[in-house]
């Protein structure tokens, strides 16, 4: 017998003692392979015209019927699978007066603070101050929920994030943090995307074995040849029946090594490919740009990043990926002239003094459709491709969240979540679900009471375009809590996301109440209402 051989067949008879510390009871430790939970978040700016995106009912199973006269009328066709939480207030809202949130930045502290529910530092308490290190330095006082996740889970630690359209990365849109004071870029470039996900997709190929694995071979078909050889020569009768139950361990208990959807054809199918990676990457020309630009038919340059996310989780990659649209951006493919944020502002100025751009609102509606039909494409693709008992789409939780409910209000409560996927069985779907009273009739909000070509002095003072803050204020935090309990983060004693916990769990961030963050971190750290929304999960 050859060392090789030898050494070979041991390896592949041990390569599952560290999980089973016996044989005896193989076939009650031996369970069907469960495919793996992920988190697949997409996220947008400036908020949305809330009057057009929530269905009506706010609580109650969902139909197509209830989609169809909405901004969510793409995601008719998985009205089955959808989840509406409702009635949930994102964290740290600017305020002029500071009634309810810092000083710093209408910007930038929401969207510091949304992922990580900490307060940013330095802190101003000068809501219309430009002082460079409270208005466009400050930073979170702890990571954000990607990290907080990925820690526990992601193989290198890490989330992938991807800046959808490849613009260069901005400290003052960041949204995720890898520690405190600390944002994260994450990637940007398609064809780095594709280099990160598989061996498959770069030079050097893999080796024989390896690229056997990753097209979903199990242990048990890398070692077969060797064990058998291994079989035929004497050996003892224990010895021939330990071998003899090593291997049927192997076909027990060794999954599937990565998914067998993760494969060349299928990221051509997808067109994650080196050559569509590269049209993307070229940088747009004035009168295009690069997110609505088309690559081939049927895909755009948005579509692309989706469909990256798609072949991630194929290639159980990483379960945490996170698909960030751009602030400030121009979408010239939808004939428009002013960018988001101007538009969100309703007046075309960063002032907000003036009268409204004429037809501003039906301007703000083509980028809310477009949003939505990148979010329908990414479930589309999820739900094409079979894994266990369903699809990628059914074991996954996929959430558009936006970084405020209106974008001229830059109000935080009411926030428009939509959720397709229950993770596996663990999210509640088909239903709306408001989760601070249960009542079905929760404002949609009032992103159309005003812009009849009339001067609206600082719209953003008046917040009339917003929801009442007394209504819709239950925190996101418990609904991040559901999220990591869906994935399997847990938790230590304290109920924190701990690595090396055991606990459930329920609590998240700094605050959980948004009048908290006045001063910046000067009030105790209070979660004073912990746990996940139990409304929101299937046994409900």
């Amino acid at each position: 017998m050859s060392r090789r051989i030898f050494l070979r067949g041991l390896g592949g008879a041990c390569v599952v003692a560290p999980f089973l510390g016996s044989i005896a009871d193989r076939t009650a430790r031996a369970q069907p392979a469960t495919p793996p939970r992920r988190l697949i978040a997409m996220y947008t700016h400036y908020g949305c015209i809330t009057t057009r995106f929530f269905p009506r009912k706010s609580h109650g199973p969902l139909t197509a019927a209830d989609l169809e006269p909405t901004t969510l009328k793409h995601l008719a066709p998985y009205v089955d699978k959808l989840l509406m939480p409702r009635g949930i207030r994102a964290m740290n809202e600017w305020t002029p007066s500071m009634e309810r949130g810092q000083g710093n930045d209408r910007h930038l502290q929401v969207l510091g603070s949304y992922f990580t529910c900490h307060p940013v530092t330095p802190n101003s308490d000068n809501p219309f101050s430009f002082d460079a290190a409270t208005k466009f330095n400050a930073r979170p006082t702890g990571p954000s929920l990607d990290h907080v996740i990925a820690r526990q889970l992601s193989a290198d630690g890490e989330p992938l994030f991807m800046r959808v359209g490849n613009l260069p990365h901005s400290d003052q849109a960041a949204i995720s943090f890898s520690a405190p004071m600390t944002p994260y870029p994450g990637l940007g470039a398609p064809a780095e995307i594709l280099a990160k996900l598989t061996g498959l997709f770069t030079d050097p190929l893999p080796s024989p074995d390896t690229y056997k694995a990753i097209r979903g071979k199990s242990i048990i078909d890398l070692v077969r040849d060797d064990l058998d050889t291994l079989a035929r020569f004497d050996m003892s009768h224990a010895d021939r029946n330990k071998l003899e139950a090593w291997k049927a361990l192997l076909h027990e208990t060794v999954t599937t090594v990565a998914s067998a959807q993760c494969n060349p054809s299928v990221a051509a199918a997808l067109g994650a490919t080196h050559e569509y990676a590269d049209l993307a990457t070229t940088m747009p020309g004035a009168d295009d740009d690069i997110l609505t630009r088309r690559i081939s038919d049927g895909l755009d340059g948005a579509d692309l990043f989706s469909n990256l996310a798609v072949l991630a989780a194929a290639c159980s990659a990483n379960p945490v990926i996170f698909l960030k649209y751009p602030a400030n951006y121009l979408f010239r493919g939808l004939g428009l002239t002013h960018d988001n944020s101007l538009l969100a502002g309703r007046v075309g100025s960063a002032t907000s003094l003036g009268d409204c751009i004429p037809g501003v609102v039906d301007m703000l509606l083509k980028i809310d459709d477009y949003h939505a039909r990148k979010f329908a494409h990414l479930v589309e693709q999820l739900n094409r491709i079979d894994e266990g008992d369903g699809t990628l789409l059914d074991n996954s939780a996929v959430v558009w969240f936006q970084d405020v409910s209106d974008g001229c209000a830059r109000n935080l409560n009411n926030l428009p979540i939509v959720q397709v996927g229950s993770a596996g069985g663990y999210f509640k779907t088909g239903w709306a679900v408001n989760v601070e009273d249960g009542s079905p009739d929760l404002t949609t909000g009032n992103s159309e009471l005003v812009c009849n070509d009339s001067e609206m002095p600082y719209l953003y003072e008046t917040r009339a375009t917003g929801t009442d803050p007394s209504l819709a204020n239950a925190p996101i935090n418990k609904y991040f809590c559901n999220l990591m309990n869906a994935l399997g983060v847990k938790a230590g004693t304290d109920g924190f996301p701990a690595p090396g916990g055991s606990e459930p769990v329920t609590h998240f961030g700094m605050y959980d109440r948004t009048e908290d963050f006045i001063g910046g971190g000067i009030n105790p750290p209070t979660i004073h209402d912990p746990g996940e929304f139990a409304a929101l999960r299937a046994s409900s």
